[in-house]
């Protein structure tokens, strides 16, 4: 068991709140009005790569109303950032439109919870902003989880084999922090100097909410190598509070030649850890409620990456139907994966028992279920890669303006267009079209199961035409590919110790109709879609609701704000599935080929 100079773990002590003070009143007769009882509202909030969300929930899990704010992105090369001032600003305009709409009043949200992508925030000893870019403008203190700068910080890490990295799927990846920290400090050393907190993006939220410097156990553990299960014979969900952050190996900072950060007990990275919806200081701050529209002191959870939001948000959406009435349902619950499908798509799956696969980041402990472990395999650019081949084609902006026209999606276009080629051409099954064309989508590298950042994406198939149907058809091929990436997750997890048959599905990919019809047909699983699509703010406002103290636990609140909505199965036609397995066996041997190819590059460039 990997527990190295770890000093011991320990709770922070807590002030203890005074009995209240009962007066009884002799000779005194009083008669009082039984105030109303006030509703449960919940506020999520989530940043994503492109903007900011939120939405309000009811205590039966049903969304009111939401809104979004975009947020800026620089992108320079393999550099992307963001302004944490910015987000901040869009989250206060996202959560007073969302009460607008909802006709809710500041004053009724019982609880907040903030989940965001895992990118990077570096602050002062003010708290305030230090830039992370190369033209110094601090506005850009951000980091955004897709960028690769430090590939090769990565790699110069994973040299080294410590055993943290066998809880990452034995390596390390750029989008991890340890690599930027390692980048940052090499790269821009006054920045480097000037930063007194070094924060993931939810985390950095919710100290901004609250003045509260405990980080969460999802961020910690599952991107900065902080060793959650360093707490579990200690501590569990019900007696936990702010945890002395006892999971930090030392030994790993100090080799990576990020020593620095060991020193003022990890002030710059974390003293003290939570579960995931653990109460945080008193509540929002004066200036905080004040920005958001909300009242002083409202409870704010500790917080969860977004797609970490969205497993919470989704993972007990079970029809009633074949919902588990045993009290002893963790068997069921470690059968299902959550795929969150996004600009890129997170795969999540738990376990009681901690499953080490390879190219697989985890087991996570407590990282999104308490006292779950979570494996987390990923595809780093799926959404994106839809948005990178449709918009680089030709045809793109007409389609795209007859789309408008008619008040649809362009998704919805392409789907229906694909509908009308498969009549023409008496095509049998849709899928059938790409029988010539194959996509290997790993146009940002692979994150599972092969954690190779330096894979690239294939197309095979390609001629001359470039008109709205040969559009369509790279449009399919592609999201094949990323369905036929996620069957290989899921096979690979299996192999190792999982048992994964159920999937759920969140997040804007789960819209569209085809892209979810195609996994199920390929992978062979059926696939729930939550009753309310917007998983990620429901779990994000989940994390509101157990900070309130509405519910005991975590995963009580989810049991009793996830419910189901669709659910879509596997073809029943063995040609479909005959046809998958054909296009997957040459999905597969795109990569060999491509690794095939390198090697021989680089032995002529030798």
């Amino acid at each position: 068991m990997l527990l190295r100079k770890y000093r011991r773990c320990g709770l922070q002590k807590a002030g203890s709140d005074a009995a209240p003070l009962i007066n009884h009143l002799s000779n005194m007769t009083t008669t009082t009005a039984t105030p109303p009882l006030r509703r449960s509202i919940f506020l999520g909030i989530d940043v994503g790569t492109g903007s900011a969300r939120a939405g309000l929930f009811d205590d039966a899990g049903k969304l009111l109303g939401s809104a979004s704010s975009p947020i800026q992105i620089w992108k320079e090369g393999d550099c992307v950032e963001q302004s944490s001032t910015d987000i901040w600003l869009a989250i206060c305009t996202a959560v007073k439109r969302a009460l607008s709409l909802s006709d809710v009043a500041g004053e009724d949200v019982t609880g907040v919870g903030f989940a965001a992508t895992c990118s990077l925030v570096a602050v002062d000893s003010e708290g305030q902003p230090v830039s992370v870019s190369w033209s110094g403008d601090t506005r850009r203190n951000v980091i955004v989880w897709m960028d690769h700068r430090a590939v090769k910080q990565a790699e110069r890490i994973n040299s080294f084999n410590s055993p943290v990295l066998q809880y990452c799927g034995g390596s390390i990846s750029p989008e991890m922090q340890p690599p930027k920290l390692l980048w940052m400090k090499e790269n821009l050393q006054e920045s480097w100097s000037m930063a007194w907190r070094w924060m993931d993006l939810s985390d950095w939220l919710s100290y901004k909410a609250t003045g509260d410097d405990t980080r969460s156990m999802c961020t910690t553990v599952c991107k900065w190598t902080y060793l959650g299960h360093a707490h579990m014979q200690h501590v569990d969900e019900n007696s936990s509070r702010d945890m002395e952050a006892c999971g930090w190996d030392d030994d790993f900072w100090e080799e990576i030649g990020l020593r620095d950060l060991v020193d003022g007990h990890h002030a710059k990275i974390g003293r003290s850890v939570a579960f995931p919806g653990h109460a945080l200081g008193s509540g929002l701050t004066s200036e905080a409620a004040k920005e958001l529209g909300l009242l002083t002191g409202t409870p704010v959870g500790t917080s969860l990456i977004d797609a970490h939001a969205g497993g919470v948000g989704v993972m007990e959406s079970v029809p009633k139907s074949e919902a588990n009435e045993s009290d002893d349902d963790d068997d069921a619950i470690c059968r299902r994966m959550v795929l969150v499908c996004g600009t890129s798509t997170c795969h999540m799956a738990v376990s009681r028992s901690k499953l080490f696969i390879p190219g697989v980041w985890g087991p996570f402990w407590s990282a999104m279920v308490p006292e779950f472990w979570l494996t987390e395999g990923g595809q780093s650019a799926t959404g994106a890669l839809l948005d990178y081949i449709i918009d680089n084609h030709v045809a793109s902006s007409h389609l795209a303006n007859r789309a408008a026209s008619q008040n649809i999606s362009l998704f919805q276009m392409l789907n229906d267009l694909l509908a009308q080629m498969m009549k023409d051409t008496g095509t049998p099954f849709i899928a059938a079209l790409t029988a010539d064309l194959h996509v290997l989508p790993d146009f940002h590298g692979n994150r599972s199961p092969i954690a190779d950042p330096n894979a690239k994406g294939m197309v095979c198939g390609l001629n001359l035409d470039s008109s709205e149907r040969q559009l369509a058809l790279q449009y399919l091929a592609t999201l094949q590919g990323i369905a036929y990436g996620t069957r290989h997750i899921i096979e690979h997890c299996n192999e190792h110790g999982h048992k994964i048959d159920t999937l759920f599905a969140s997040g804007g990919l789960s819209k569209n109709a085809l892209f979810i019809q195609e996994h199920a047909d390929i992978i062979g699983c059926p696939i729930i879609l939550p009753r309310e699509s917007e998983s990620v703010l429901l779990g994000a406002a989940i994390l509101g609701a157990v900070a309130a103290k509405k519910y005991p636990t975590l995963r009580d609140a989810m049991k009793a704000l996830n419910a189901a909505g669709q659910v879509i199965y596997p073809s029943k036609d063995p040609k479909v599935k005959k046809y998958h397995d054909a296009k997957y066996r040459i999905f597969r041997q795109l990569y060999e080929q491509q690794i095939t190819h390198r090697s021989i590059m680089a032995e002529a460039l030798s």
